[in-house]
């Protein structure tokens, strides 16, 4: 039961990201800490990543909702954690020197964890199929 509702939580909160940065793409570029070091404001470029994290959020909403969905909340899921997988790269340039992240507790709380959270909670628990 946990799984449906950290599911939900995080279907919840990644499509209001998506709806956010489609509506008001600028407010959410000029509030959410660190996106502003990577390059000038592109309406579209937000419209799209925001279309993917509505779709994201979607999916792990349908799973919260029906247990059976849980291959949509896999692919949610993917878009998350492969997003993420950037940011980890970000992170150990950072720690090599190599460049410089100063949005990295941002990266971790706001990014990282969320997205091995969504690929944790959308393949169903024992028993929750069946029940």
């Amino acid at each position: 039961m946990w799984r449906r509702w950290l599911a939900g939580l995080l279907g919840a909160f990644n499509a209001l990201n998506g709806v956010v940065m489609l509506a008001d793409g600028r407010r959410w570029y000029e509030s959410v800490p660190g996106v502003v070091f990577t390059g000038p404001y592109n309406p579209h470029f937000v419209q799209d990543i925001g279309a993917a994290f509505l779709a994201a959020g979607l999916g792990l909403l349908a799973r919260a909702w029906r247990v059976q969905y849980w291959p949509a909340a896999i692919v949610g899921a993917g878009f998350l954690v492969l997003h993420a997988a950037i940011h980890v790269v970000m992170l150990v340039g950072m720690m090599l020197g190599l460049c410089s992240d100063e949005a990295w507790p941002t990266d971790i709380a706001l990014v990282i964890a969320p997205a091995a959270l969504a690929l944790l909670v959308s393949f169903p628990g024992k028993g929750e199929i069946n029940a």
